[in-house]
């Protein structure tokens, strides 16, 4: 591994002055949505692939969103994609940015993912596996590409080629350089993941990816989100903590808990002095609830992205210890999702609630 005050260097290079990220968020609304992926896709690569991009549902659930005021969606794109098609990739790109913003949505990309399936492959997707949640999203790249820093280079046309044709769309909020580095999958994948060591082997590309996006010259702001540790000081800072917050333009950061634990992590963001976003929140049965969390995220003006819109192929619906104990009938507490596959509310109480958060 790198020096990281090097890698860190590497990844800042024309980083953002906090003034700057400043005046970009004065000029924008209280962003709020969802990590989006349609109900008729189990991950990323069934979302974007020409057989199964789905105009249409797309459109109707963005409409859904959009009832609801929400108005910035963060979404996943994958490195496959690319590799096996770039400029229909870009043009798919493109078509979904139309439907989005038709119905008044920006967009946050995600370009790499540590989470779930370490494997990932082009075509047909295997089905779900019953009662489990996200049972084959699927890591971007898959461990095969990140144990190789030659197989991981190659990707840097990607990562360019992506920001080059979108740098000065409005349309377009921010760009996510990396979800979750460091996780290992334990209670999913465990072994068949790199293990206690991935953040080691991901921090150096974690490096490279912002300095790639940054090369491509952005008008929108980057970022990573950190997720786990303690962030109060930058002394208990991990080394992938610490390229994230400094590298990142605008902080954001995930929280699956009650309102006290959301309310700590911000109070050790706020010491950056930039925008903060929460890209990942909202599971309902860990105390993470709208109603709970978002009044405070308004108050804050502080960006709330909540897992998940509408029930579907990928089972978010169900909790995460259905990876143990997969789910024979429908949980009696929804984990995330807001609306059913026919657009009827999970809970017409809780719809009602955003609603009127976003028109207050």
């Amino acid at each position: 591994m790198q020096n990281l005050n090097a890698l860190i260097e590497l990844a800042s290079s024309n980083r953002w002055s906090e003034a700057r990220a400043q005046e970009w968020y004065r000029a924008m609304p209280w962003l709020v949505g969802a990590n989006f992926l349609p109900s008729s896709a189990i991950n990323p690569l069934e979302m974007w692939q020409e057989a199964t991009f789905d105009p249409q549902s797309i459109d109707r659930e963005l409409g859904w969103a959009a009832d609801l005021g929400m108005n910035s969606m963060r979404v996943f794109l994958h490195d496959l994609l690319w590799q096996q098609d770039s400029a229909g990739m870009l043009g798919r790109m493109e078509w979904f940015l139309q439907i989005a913003a038709r119905h008044g949505i920006g967009i946050m990309f995600v370009f790499f993912d540590s989470c779930w399936y370490p494997f990932p492959y082009l075509g047909k997707q295997r089905e779900p596996e019953p009662g489990v949640h996200n049972s084959f999203w699927v890591q971007s790249p898959g461990v095969r590409v990140l144990q190789d820093p030659h197989q991981f280079e190659t990707l840097r046309g990607y990562v360019t080629g992506v920001i080059e044709r979108f740098r000065e769309d409005t349309r377009i909020h921010a760009w996510d350089i990396w979800n979750e580095p460091d996780n290992a999958n334990a209670l999913s994948y465990g072994p068949r993941d790199i293990g206690e060591i991935k953040g080691r082997v991901v921090l150096p590309h974690l490096a490279q990816a912002f300095a790639w996006a940054r090369a491509a010259q952005p008008s929108q702001p980057l970022t990573s989100g950190v997720w786990i540790g303690d962030w109060h000081d930058d002394a208990g800072l991990s080394p992938i903590n610490s390229l994230q917050l400094q590298a990142s333009d605008v902080i954001s950061f995930h929280r699956y808990n009650a309102l006290d634990m959301t309310q700590k992590a911000v109070e050790t963001l706020k010491r950056f002095n930039r925008p903060i976003l929460c890209t990942e929140y909202m599971a309902r049965g860990v105390g993470s609830t709208f109603e709970a969390i978002l009044p405070y995220f308004k108050e804050h003006k502080i960006a709330a992205y909540n897992w998940g819109l509408v029930e579907g192929r990928s089972q978010t619906y169900m909790p995460w210890d259905s990876w143990q104990n997969p789910y024979q009938v429908e949980p009696p507490i929804w984990f995330h999702d807001v609306f059913r596959t026919d657009g009827t509310p999970y809970r017409s109480a809780e719809v009602e609630f955003v609603r009127r958060m976003m028109k207050d």
